[in-house]
């Protein structure tokens, strides 16, 4: 906010009677963002050797015992005191910072070591909410909101066992829910008791521990959601997020899961509400239209009516940089709906493709309705067709694309010679989850250890040898030498951070599962210059299953 925004505020708030006549802005920061992070660097590099002198010579009596209590209070103490005094020097300031994280580390160490999971978690949200109370400092204050936000969702978790395992991730997803119901409240108790001037100070706390509070609960749901499209595939994060709720549906009934997305789709009808009962501009029927796509959304991704309800009501209170964040969640969770296992391809394409053809239909008639509303007046120009033009091209050059894309696999699968690789074990066995085996071709472990942590801006490739039946037997990476009578090259993929032969997953119709157990080997076509593609899996006899 500028400053000359602040004093129309204050003005508008001393004429209503809101402020007393002698209210004054507070002083603001005008110290350079550079200089503040390079002061910080300074700060944190001057602290941790310091802090970890500090716990050379206090041994093993820092893990033991009633160390890390003793440690952690008078190091939260002293970071405190820093925090809290009134003409605090930059440096100081920023040397504080990991002197509170070590504080709260150590005494984090000595709860969750002693104390049940909740209850160890339960006390350090405890402390980051107070410690934000206490410390006049806004940045600090969304930190420790994030914090105690985190430390809220253990505590919604069982005491014991893997606390994120499948058996407990509609769990995971409630306890999500609970932080952003919580996020609610806090945000009623401000508009309702803290909207005064007397209260302000409380008010302004308030804000900034709830603006950490929400970016953690957006972050944990579109964690809990899943990886989105093509970041799942890059990164290797396709099967876990609210996949998890189909898996662990059938590990311990549906029950949690339709309740799931029941309040998804609840949740994502209370946001529109929210947003039709603050804007009486968007009281109109194509918004409506809008809204009810979102809400069937909702009912196929347990996460997004919360994130949706959180986009409403950060959007209703001009909250636009907790908007902008909330979006973004809500795109990465639709994104990440490719991956739920709970709902066969064809259906998710059909859901996505509905959804696409009614949000055009009602932008068309949202369109239609200004054309309408425009003021009609005959020295008015034709409107540029450009617009429609640009968008008729970019239709055009996808269609090309996508085209070409799959003339160039229906080519490689025509013309590409046969090649087989062998299949290695995975951990477990032919792994089956849903509609899809994970695959894990044979490499020697001297050619797997030179592509650990391989960075390269070109894709690599490895030298393999056939025998008379086509069976593929990796020799080395590819060096620059010629290739044998009987070698060929194949490129390597990225995946999960590391170089994999095309693919490490087959997909099969659901109940196919046995048809495939028997494979020892992928089929592929593989073209000149070491494209390859995975067609189909063999058994030993190298007969297509």
């Amino acid at each position: 906010m500028s400053a000359r925004a602040i004093d129309r505020a204050l003005e508008a708030a001393i004429t209503a009677g809101v402020l007393p006549k002698n209210a004054a802005a507070p002083a603001t920061d005008e110290r350079p963002w550079p200089v503040v992070l390079l002061t910080a660097l300074g700060a944190w590099l001057a602290a941790l050797p310091l802090l970890g002198s500090v716990g050379l010579m206090l041994g093993d009596w820092i893990t033991r015992g009633f160390g890390p209590y003793l440690i952690g209070v008078l190091v939260l103490a002293g970071a405190l005191a820093m925090l809290r005094a009134r003409e605090l020097p930059l440096f100081v300031e920023q040397l504080a910072v990991p002197a509170l994280l070590t504080g709260a580390g150590t005494l984090g160490f000595g709860l969750f070591r002693d104390l049940p999971l909740n209850a160890a978690a339960a006390i350090l949200a405890l402390i980051a909410l107070a410690f934000g109370w206490a410390i006049a400092r806004p940045w600090l204050r969304v930190l420790l909101g994030a914090g105690a936000a985190l430390m809220t969702m253990l505590v919604c978790l069982p005491a014991e066992g893997d606390i994120f395992g499948l058996r407990h991730w509609t769990r995971v997803g409630f306890a999500w829910h609970a932080c952003l119901a919580l996020w609610l409240i806090a945000g009623r108790v401000q508009r309702r008791g803290l909207n005064d001037g007397s209260r302000a100070r409380t008010a302004a706390a308030l804000e900034a521990l709830a603006a950490g509070w929400l970016l953690t609960t957006l972050a944990g749901l579109a964690w809990w959601s899943g990886m989105t499209l093509l970041v799942g595939a890059t990164l290797g994060g396709g099967l876990v997020g609210a996949v998890g709720v189909a898996l662990a549906e059938q590990a311990g009934g549906i029950w949690g899961g339709r309740v799931l997305q029941s309040l998804s789709v609840l949740l994502a009808a209370g946001g529109a509400a929210w947003i039709e009962r603050s804007w009486p501009a968007v009281r109109r029927p194509w918004c409506g239209g809008v809204a009810a796509v979102l809400v069937v959304l909702a009912w196929f991704m347990p996460a997004l009516g919360a994130v949706l309800l959180a986009l409403a009501a950060s959007a209703a209170s001009k909250r636009w940089r907790l908007a902008a964040v909330a979006a973004l969640a809500a795109a990465w969770i639709v994104g990440g709906f490719y991956y739920q296992l709970q709902w066969p391809l064809a259906t998710k394409a059909v859901v996505l493709v509905a959804a696409a053809v009614v949000l055009g239909a009602l932008a068309w008639w949202a369109a239609g309705g200004w054309r309408a509303a425009a003021p009609r007046d005959g020295a008015r120009e034709p409107s540029s067709r450009i617009p429609q033009v640009g968008i008729a091209l970019t239709a055009l050059v996808v269609l090309a694309v996508a085209n070409f894309a799959i003339w160039q696999k229906e080519d490689l699968i025509a013309n590409g010679r046969p090649v087989y690789l062998e299949l290695a074990p995975v951990d477990p066995r032919s792994l089956m989850q849903g509609d899809f085996m994970r695959l894990n071709f044979r490499m020697p472990a001297a050619v797997e250890g030179r592509l650990d942590g391989l960075l390269s801006a070109t894709r690599p490739r490895v030298v393999a040898s056939l025998d008379g039946r086509g069976v593929a037997t990796v020799q080395r990476l590819e060096d620059g030498r010629p290739l044998g009578a009987d070698e060929i090259l194949i490129e390597l993929t990225p995946k999960g951070g590391r170089w994999i032969f095309v693919s490490d997953a087959w997909f099969f119709a659901e109940g196919e599962a046995k048809r495939w157990e028997p494979a020892e080997y992928g089929e592929f076509r593989v073209g000149d210059d070491g494209r390859a593609l995975l067609v189909g899996l063999v058994g030993d006899d190298l007969i297509p299953l």
